[in-house]
């Protein structure tokens, strides 16, 4: 049957001392992971959770986060992960519509929790401290103490779902993205062949665990059987000797921490050597970071572009090089179209929406008919991203749709002017978006982190680009340096916070 349920039961069975989980000090093999698993899920059941219910997780990368992921598995019980970052009136609202039974959280976040808990009765007396009993939490250790290592009984069906994934939204209530165990066995059984998983693999994790782009490495890791070596939080540094040590051939991250790692102090190719994937996901990495990191790693560079509602395409190492500047082809039973605002396919080489379908599509957004039926047409996914198609069917994105900035009635797409920017010696990090001007409506400002303080004035750099970009529509109005972006759990920029303080007090763009 096509779904993840049983996947930690049979690595227990067949290769029960073998390494499946390291995390700090704990070095855990598949025979103990599994019976801690057990009694999670045995916990679930006397805990009223039945096959079909929620559980949300208010947690940073933790052992016990990973434990309720995969015996909510055994069960038929879906996950809605949710962000630490979160306040008490995010975490009511997104674990009220998931109607969860059990939330569990850590004493560290008992603030929000409390603001939260009376907008939750469905949650009733259920949650569950990680770290220790506190006022109006359960300890979760005794709770699972406890408990039987026995494997449940209930039967798992690929339909049953198995995440809700909400989304970061701008405005409103965030969208929740229902994914079923079948879509998450196909992550496991599609990624492992895109990036060459295997038994022998050792994955390094260094983001957050709650974010869909985890799922990435983490499904076919646990779908193979190979190590899962998880950090608590990202350091550039750690990383590093973390590969070195042991021995990882297969990493994810956005690309500000491949950023990041490529600038840190103990860089050296030579504790790489092991890997064989480095996987940027989240957004583009600019052309500059591609080309050093290729010199530096070769053969290693994967990029894949897609969406949590379930739409990928991947680059692979074989055409890192031959092909920079896209990101790839689908994978194996996907499809990918270019189409132009009234609906017809795009020519090679010609703008338009990037729309999929593949049987990794989401089931639906919870709760939320009608912005499904926006979002998929005729079982297509429409991305609102724009991108060409070359002649050999490999993918290039163009920009989000709803990044293009419009000066003047002409399109300028911030990507083709941001990887002019990542060129500049001095700058580490820029971010390109739309700002009020009284005569164009709006025009592009360049936001940026510098290498080191000091490395360049923000006239300097303006300058710089203005005289390297195509157009004179492109030039930038002026450039921002910042300490550091305003970034997401998963450590992407978040663009639409910096744009918005530019357009607060505007009713409407002029």
């Amino acid at each position: 049957m096509l779904h993840i349920g049983g996947l930690t039961a049979r690595h227990a069975r067949y290769r029960p001392n073998d390494t499946a989980l390291v995390f700090e000090d704990a070095r855990l093999n598949w025979a103990e992971f599994d019976r801690r698993v057990n009694k999670v899920a045995d916990a679930f059941g006397q805990a009223g959770v039945r096959r079909g219910d929620f559980v949300v997780t208010v947690l940073p990368n933790r052992l016990e986060l990973l434990e309720v992921y995969w015996a909510a598995a055994k069960i038929g019980v879906g996950v809605v992960p949710l962000s630490p970052m979160l306040l008490g009136d995010g975490i009511a609202a997104l674990a009220a519509d998931s109607e969860a039974k059990i939330l569990v959280t850590q004493k560290s976040l008992s603030g929000a929790i409390a603001a939260a808990r009376s907008r939750l009765p469905s949650v009733g007396d259920r949650f569950w401290s990680v770290d220790g009993k506190a006022e109006g939490l359960q300890d979760y250790h005794a709770i699972i103490a406890a408990t039987r290592d026995v494997p449940p009984t209930t039967t798992v069906e690929p339909g049953d779902v198995y995440n809700i994934m909400y989304t970061s939204g701008t405005t409103g209530m965030p969208k929740g993205i229902v994914l079923t165990q079948q879509i998450r066995a196909l992550y496991g059984a599609l990624f492992a062949n895109a990036f060459r998983m295997a038994p022998e693999s050792v994955v390094l994790h260094t983001g957050s665990l709650v974010f869909n782009g985890a799922f990435v490495t983490m499904m076919p890791c646990f779908t193979v059987g190979a190590r899962y070596v998880m950090a608590a939080a990202f350091d550039p540094a750690q990383a590093i000797e973390t590969i070195a040590a042991e021995r990882v051939t297969h990493t994810m991250m956005v690309p500000s921490q491949i950023v990041a790692v490529l600038n840190a102090p103990n860089f050296a190719p030579e504790k790489l050597a092991s890997l064989q994937c480095i996987l940027s996901l989240g957004a583009p990495l600019h052309q500059e970071h591609k080309d050093r990191l290729n010199a530096l790693l070769p053969g290693r560079f994967y990029e894949l572009y897609g969406l949590t509602e379930g739409f990928m395409t991947v680059l692979d190492r074989d055409d890192a090089v031959r092909k920079t500047g896209s990101v790839g082809v689908p994978p194996s039973f996907q499809e990918l179209k270019i189409v132009g605002d009234d609906g017809s396919e795009a020519k090679i080489g010609e703008v338009g929406e990037i729309i999929g379908r593949s049987p990794m599509l989401m089931r639906e957004y919870y709760k939320r008919p009608d912005l499904t039926a926006q979002a998929i047409k005729d079982g297509w996914l429409y991305t609102g991203d724009l991108g060409t198609i070359d002649a050999d069917g490999y993918l290039h994105l163009v920009d989000r749709k709803k990044d293009m900035i419009d000066s003047g009635g002409v399109k300028v797409y911030p990507r083709d002017i941001e990887e002019i920017a990542a060129r500049h010696p001095a700058v580490r990090e820029v971010a390109v978006f739309g700002v009020p001007h009284d005569k164009w409506g709006e025009t592009p400002l360049a936001a940026v982190v510098l290498t080191s303080p000091g490395a360049a004035t923000a006239e300097a750099i303006r300058d710089w680009v203005n005289e390297r970009v195509a157009a004179r529509y492109q030039r930038v109005q002026s450039v921002e340096i910042l300490d550091d972006f305003p970034r997401s759990t998963a450590g992407k920029i978040l663009k639409r916070e910096l744009r918005d303080r530019h357009w607060a007090g505007r009713k409407t763009k002029i």
